[in-house]
C-alpha cells in the first residue's frame, strides 16, 4: 500500500515479538508506529490511539484470549491482521467471522510484515464494499415492501388500481420533495392511526 502515513497499532505483550512487527512496518516505509503491550482496557486504548490499521500477535493464546481479540475486531471496523503460533480450524473460522483481514498462523517474519499489511487493507476495503451493498440492498428492499404496503392501504381505501396508487405515492413524493418511501411510511402511519 503506498500510504505511508497509515497510524499503525501494533497490539503484543511480548518485546521481541513486538519488535519484529514494528521493524516490518519502519523497513516499509511507515513511521506512525505505537505499540500497546498492556492488555488491559484495551478496546479504550485502541479508540484513544484511532489507528487506521491493528496489527495483533499471540503467541501461544488461549480461547478466551482469542475471543477478546475477535470482540476487538468486531468492534473497532478497522483491518486488523493477527499473527498465532497455533490455530484450528474453529479458530480460523472465528477469525473471519469476526472480519480478521490477515489471519497468519507461525509465519511472523519482519520480511512477511508489509505483504500482510497490504492484503488486511484490501480485505478490509473488499468487505466494506460488500457490507455497504448489503446495507444499500437490504435499504431499498424495506423501502419496496413500505411502498408496497402504501399502495395496497391506498387501493382498498381509495378503490385505486395499483398503477394509480403508485402514481398518487410519485406525485405526493415529488410535490412533498420527500422520498417515495418517506411518503409510504406516512400512509401506513395514518392508515394505523384511522383503524
Amino acid at each position: 500500500m503506498p500510504d505511508k502515513t497509515l497510524r499503525i497499532l501494533v497490539v503484543d505483550q511480548n518485546l521481541m515479538r513486538a519488535s519484529v512487527i514494528e521493524e516490518g512496518l519502519r523497513e516499509a516505509g511507515h513511521a506512525h508506529v505505537v505499540v500497546v503491550r498492556d492488555m488491559q482496557n484495551l478496546l479504550r486504548r485502541i479508540v484513544d490511539a484511532d489507528p487506521d490499521v491493528i496489527f495483533i500477535d499471540l503467541e501461544n493464546p488461549n480461547r478466551d484470549v482469542l475471543e477478546q481479540m475477535f470482540q476487538v475486531s468486531r468492534s473497532v471496523h478497522r483491518p486488523v491482521a493477527m499473527f498465532v503460533d497455533r490455530s484450528d480450524a474453529s479458530m480460523i473460522e472465528a477469525a473471519i467471522e469476526a472480519g480478521i483481514g490477515a489471519y497468519v498462523v507461525d509465519g511472523l517474519r519482519k520480511e512477511r510484515v508489509k505483504p500482510i499489511l497490504d492484503l488486511c487493507i484490501s480485505r478490509f476495503n473488499a468487505f466494506a464494499r460488500l457490507r455497504d451493498e448489503l446495507d444499500r440492498t437490504r435499504q431499498a428492499l424495506e423501502e419496496r415492501k413500505l411502498v408496497e404496503r402504501a399502495k395496497g392501504i391506498l387501493m382498498q381505501q381509495r378503490g385505486l388500481r395499483e398503477d394509480e396508487a403508485y402514481a398518487l405515492l410519485r406525485r405526493t413524493a415529488m410535490d412533498s420533495n420527500l422520498r417515495l418511501s418517506e411518503v409510504a411510511r406516512s400512509v401506513i402511519t395514518a392508515a394505523q392511526l384511522f383503524k
